[in-house]
């Protein structure tokens, strides 16, 4: 005989058991708001039944509130679906109904509801996808002139200097006209009339010159890569723009060639030691005019007598200058031609450089920047220069800069001189006493003629000879301005 075991279900207190609530009017009818707020967070797991296959769960939130999600239930392929038709009071009943409705009568139709929300979900996120497609397609259309700088600064183009020259004169002379304008809009007229304001309107032939050979530089990168290629539907306007029709008729186009002579040196010479002289004597030097700084002054000899660029010397340290042995190494990163170069120094330009380190020598840079740990900026140079002949300059006078004309030479006749223009007299005083060409080209650092194979087997530094060239040069310039190599800066 087999004994039956019947086992009867025993709940404990803290046991949930879910269960279907209906509103107060009965079974069939909708719950009205006042019920639904008066719902109790002990409902939570039960079920409210609004009628017409509406139903909604009752939930707490993570603060104890309560919600109702509401789903309306249809049978699809023999089975029971649910579509969902919000919670409750995110989504208000007269909603929340109309939703159930509206999936009622596509059920109806032979449409799951289901299938039609995905459906729509899907063509919402084409639609989507589709304006910001076009959008993306407008800004590309819509990208201007200073887009592109922006972009050519950042990846086509990469200077010594950072690109600072291009920021600076770009930023003032064409970007304040174009940089808005949308690259397809662009025209050469545009361009020639932007570099006419600089070429004719304030003279400056080469620096139009100059920058109508970057612009054509700039769009030639940009007709290679899109987006800009797509934009320049006329090909690149800056090689329709020709160098005569943005500068001045009688604009004479050449190399500057700027030399100081044997009475323009001892002037500066003379400059030099009688503001120092002033500045000295000056009962209060706060209001006194103050010289040309001594380091800069000491620069100028070094530039005239090695025929270095003045960048290159300004970024020279200690540790490559040995005054003892003459010698002057300057690392190749730091020079035009991206090559090591030894300057053999004469006795004058030793001097020069004993008396520069008397003030500089316990830096280790030659001529240090006011925090020490750099070198000075290298047009610093050249500003000062610069701002002490103001007579040569179409511009205001700058802030927290000197404007005079203390540096005026042969009473403006020669025109402005420059740093780099020393190094050009140097060169044209080899010249004179005899130098050959070639031997004044391995002094100055250029690039020398010939094929690269040529360049590639003959290796002889010519040490001696361009020891020679400079020493006779040295012995020109204590000539010149009557001093011997035992003095630093030349005397009256």
């Amino acid at each position: 005989m087999i004994a039956t075991i019947l086992f009867t279900p025993v709940f404990t207190p803290w046991e949930f058991v879910a269960m279907t609530r209906y509103p107060k009017a009965g079974k069939g009818h909708k719950w009205t708001v006042r019920e639904l707020a008066a719902v109790a967070p002990a409902w939570k797991g039960d079920t409210l039944s609004d009628g017409g296959g509406l139903s909604g769960e009752v939930r707490l939130t993570a603060d104890g509130a309560v919600t109702i999600r509401f789903k309306y239930a249809f049978r699809w392929d023999g089975k029971v679906s649910w579509y969902q038709c919000g919670t409750y009071p995110t989504v208000d009943m007269a909603e929340i109904r109309s939703r159930r409705d509206k999936a009622r009568d596509l059920v109806a139709e032979g449409i799951n509801p289901n299938d039609q929300k995905k459906a729509a979900r899907i063509e919402a996120q084409a639609a989507v996808e589709a304006t910001i497609a076009e959008a993306k397609r407008q800004e590309s259309e819509n990208k201007t002139f200073a887009d592109l700088f922006d972009a050519w600064i950042t990846d086509g183009v990469a200077r010594d200097d950072g690109n600072a020259e291009l920021k600076r004169t770009f930023g003032r002379d064409i970007l304040p006209v174009l940089g808005a304008t949308p690259i397809r809009n662009i025209t050469d007229a545009d361009l020639r009339d932007a570099l006419r304001r600089v070429g004719r309107e304030r003279g400056r032939g080469r620096t139009a010159e100059r920058m109508l050979s970057e612009l054509r530089q700039m769009f030639r990168w940009a007709d290679k890569r899109q987006p800009w290629r797509g934009l320049l539907i006329e090909g690149n306007p800056a090689e329709l723009v020709e160098r005569k029709q943005v500068v001045a008729a009688d604009y004479a186009p050449g190399v500057r060639d700027r030399t100081l002579s044997p009475d323009e040196l001892r002037e500066l010479r003379d400059i030099f030691n009688q503001t120092q002289a002033a500045y000295d004597a000056a009962a209060d030097r706060r209001t006194a005019d103050r010289p040309l700084q001594k380091t800069t002054q000491l620069a100028m000899w070094i530039c005239l007598s090695t025929c270095c660029r003045i960048g290159e010397l300004l970024m020279a340290r200690w540790e490559h200058v040995d005054l003892t042995a003459g010698r002057w190494f300057v690392p190749g990163p730091n020079t035009k031609t991206k090559t090591d170069w030894m300057v053999y120094l004469s006795p004058f330009a030793v001097s020069q450089f004993e008396a520069l380190q008397e003030l500089t020598g316990d830096k280790p840079w030659c001529f240090p920047a006011r925090d020490v740990d750099n070198h000075v900026c290298v047009k610093s140079a050249s500003k000062q220069i610069g701002d002490r002949q103001m007579q040569f300059k179409e511009r205001k006078p700058l802030k927290n800069r000197r404007h005079d004309n203390s540096l005026v030479l042969a009473n403006g006749e020669n025109g402005e001189w420059t740093p780099h223009d020393l190094r050009r007299t140097g060169a044209t005083m080899m010249q004179a006493l005899g130098v050959s060409l070639d031997i004044i080209d391995r002094c100055q650092n250029h690039v020398l003629a010939g094929s690269k194979v040529r360049r590639h087997y003959l290796h002889h530094d010519y040490a001696d000879e361009k020891r020679e060239a400079w020493g006779r040069l040295g012995a020109e310039l204590e000539t010149i301005l009557g001093n011997s190599h035992d003095e630093a800066i030349p005397a009256v």
